[in-house]
């Protein structure tokens, strides 16, 4: 899966420092429901078990390269697979800062899309946003992802609670 700026691949033993970095900064913490580190051997085994099929695990995790810088920029997750109900979620992190707001994610989210409804051939996607985060609510919507639900007060921070979003995009062919 790719365009002509980035490459969507499978991960690697060498992503194991990124991933260890990206998955400890406490700042994606609130976007993706987690409250405590990774370890490098929780990684270490993440990454051993990776080979297996989504059929299998009910999730598949994929990085982002920019093939011209040659350095990976993020990662793309399908999760919560339903190959019975034929739907998934997706999950999508640019944690390079300097390469947002350049069209990288829409790109990804565009081939994982493809992905998913012509070789998985799902029926719906869908994903659940904060209701603060207009950049992913904005990014979804662009793809065709329409809201249809939100789930009030979901998140708790330090400031209170935030209501998060539910977007769902269904494969009309």
């Amino acid at each position: 899966m790719k365009s002509k700026e980035i490459k969507l691949r499978a991960l690697e033993p060498e992503d194991l420092e990124l991933l260890y970095i990206w998955e400890n900064n406490d700042s994606y913490w609130m976007l993706s429901n987690t409250v405590t580190p990774f370890s490098k051997y929780t990684l270490k085994r993440y990454l051993e078990n990776s080979h297996k099929n989504i059929y299998e695990t009910g999730q598949l995790r994929l990085m982002i390269d920019h093939i011209q810088d040659k350095i990976t920029i993020g990662t793309i997750d399908i999760f919560d697979f339903d190959p019975f109900h034929k739907r998934a979620g997706l999950g999508i992190l640019i944690a390079n800062e300097a390469y947002r707001r350049k069209g990288y994610a829409s790109m990804a989210l565009s081939s994982i899309i493809s992905y998913c409804f012509k070789t998985l051939q799902l029926h719906q996607l869908f994903c659940n946003i904060l209701a603060t985060n207009c950049e992913s609510i904005d990014l979804f919507k662009k793809q065709g992802f329409i809201q249809t639900g939100v789930k009030k007060e979901w998140v708790k921070t330090s400031d209170g609670y935030l209501d998060e979003s539910i977007y769902q995009l269904i494969n009309k062919d």
